[in-house]
């Protein structure tokens, strides 16, 4: 009884870590990517290694979260079933696993990279910021989401020693934005009259609004990857204008994702699309096939 029990809290606090979430860390392998490192070893090995260390602190950061929005998430639809909010686990036993995780994950971060290592503890900080103050300050708290995303593809950068190109940070960033902005509007849609007591910054937003900024949004990242294909640094880096075969995919993506949150009403939880939609893997994962053929091998 008492193993049935210990295993229990094992899955439970496992689940609390979300690793569902931690396909937004696969940023982190952008740079390498693209910095033309995917076959280089040991750099390979160390990126997947960043991953892994990333996932361990966005775990911690979770659970620190989890404890935060206790009250909250309990009057949630879909937040009260996790295991802190519905009582399964005890707030004192996730904040021990909190702290553990979050200086196991910054201690091998700097082992791994010095600078990866403040990448993270700027994650870990930032992320306690927003959950304590930004999350409620309407705009400011979307932002902060593509802060996060940025940080991501900054730690791929740091391990693989590749410097960023601008358009792929404006692209994050973007994509970013387009999704947390998806994200509230199917949150006020979901909660509608009880959005004050649950998320009071859904209060201050309404669908009309949010469906101007995801608009803008949408073309802005159309025009920017466009961009990117034909920009001077990309054609002299790659030696070939062949990326802007990859625009097709990017269009269908985004096109794709809206078709989603507007007629089936997903998109609260973007890594639940990315996991379960067939379209949108297929797709992503011919997009990187092009990429890499391109990238690699010049066709």
């Amino acid at each position: 009884m008492f193993t049935e029990n210990i295993t229990k809290k094992v899955r439970y606090l496992f689940f609390s870590l979300r690793p569902q979430q931690w396909i937004k860390n696969l940023f982190i392998f952008l740079p390498l990517i693209f910095g033309k490192k995917l076959f280089v070893f040991p750099v390979n090995l160390k990126v997947l290694a960043a991953f892994f260390l990333f996932s361990l602190s966005a775990g911690a950061a979770y659970l620190i979260n989890d404890v935060i929005d206790f009250e909250k998430d309990k009057l949630h639809p879909i937040k009260q079933t996790r295991p802190v909010a519905s009582g399964k686990l005890s707030i004192k036993n996730i904040l021990i696993a909190a702290c553990f995780l979050g200086i196991l994950s910054v201690a091998f971060s700097f082992i791994l990279n010095i600078s990866f290592g403040w990448v993270v503890i700027v994650y870990l900080v930032f992320n306690l910021i927003y959950t304590k103050i930004l999350k409620e300050i309407p705009i400011i708290d979307v932002f902060c989401l593509g802060f996060f995303f940025f940080l991501r593809i900054l730690a791929g950068g740091v391990i693989a020693q590749v410097q960023l190109s601008r358009w792929i940070v404006v692209m994050t960033i973007l994509l970013a934005l387009f999704l947390g902005f998806n994200k509230r509007r199917q949150e006020l849609k979901l909660t509608e009259e009880k959005a004050n007591s649950q998320r009071p910054v859904l209060n201050k937003y309404n669908i009309y609004f949010l469906n101007g900024i995801i608009t803008v949004l949408t073309v802005a990242m159309m025009v920017v990857y466009t961009f990117y294909t034909f920009d001077r640094r990309t054609l002299h880096e790659f030696a070939i204008n062949h990326l802007v075969y990859s625009i097709p995919f990017v269009y269908y993506g985004i096109l794709r994702y809206l078709y989603l949150v507007y007629t089936q009403g997903r998109g609260e939880d973007t890594t639940q699309i990315l996991l379960s939609d067939r379209p949108m893997q297929l797709n992503l994962l011919l997009w990187l096939i092009v990429c890499i053929v391109v990238v690699y091998f010049g066709l």
